[in-house]
């Protein structure tokens, strides 16, 4: 079998201290191109100064602030103005609660929810069964338009809150502004994935079969 990158299976973590001698045959570190183009990136007029404002914000508010305040310390730190949330229509009230505390903070934000244009499933290609209720109406999730909105309005910076598996990786496709993550949606955990991760032994543990096709 060909050698990948296998970080998950990593026992010695050279990385996280430094050395570089008698790395694991899977060690994506052999390549030391790779790392001199992230560095090249990293360290570019387009994205330093982000990324700089992050590391730093890692240091000021460890253990101490909530997702929520970090990603307020950023935007204030990057003087952005033009703040876009991306939110699924389960979370209207979260996202009203969000963005009452950024106006707390002297931030306004610009929001998209994912069913904007009202455009039933069966308009996209879907057929009838897969709706969760065959033979009503039910708005498709649009994260494509939901990143067009933002992109029109030329936000600097957009939050997700929520989007569905796959929908949030079409909006991080189309979004032109770089994006974070507040919430991820899993409505079975109440919005804490990795409850399923620490319980696959036990609760979960049949939850996390997936079917043979």
């Amino acid at each position: 079998m060909k050698d990948q990158s296998s970080c998950h299976i990593c026992g010695s973590v050279k990385c996280a201290v430094g050395e570089e001698e008698n790395l694991p045959v899977f060690c994506p570190m052999e390549d030391s191109s790779i790392y001199q183009e992230a560095v090249d990136i990293i360290s570019s007029d387009k994205y330093n100064e982000f990324y700089v404002a992050s590391t730093e914000i890692e240091k000021e508010g460890y253990c101490i602030w909530p997702r929520v305040r970090e990603i307020m310390e950023l935007i204030k730190k990057m003087k952005y103005k033009k703040v876009g949330l991306a939110f699924c229509n389960g979370f209207k009230k979260e996202a009203k609660i969000l963005s009452e505390i950024f106006l707390e903070n002297g931030i306004e934000i610009i929001s998209a929810m994912c069913k904007t244009g009202g455009l039933d499933k069966t308009e996209v290609g879907m057929p009838e069964e897969v709706k969760l209720r065959p033979g009503n109406f039910e708005a498709i999730c649009n994260p494509v338009a939901q990143a067009l909105i933002l992109n029109k309005e030329k936000t600097e910076f957009n939050i997700v809150m929520g989007l569905c598996v796959g929908h949030d990786s079409l909006f991080y496709k189309y979004s032109e502004a770089l994006c974070t993550t507040l919430v991820v949606k899993d409505r079975v955990t109440g919005h804490n994935p990795v409850v399923a991760l620490y319980c696959k032994d036990g609760y979960f543990k049949k939850r996390l079969k997936t079917e043979d096709k």
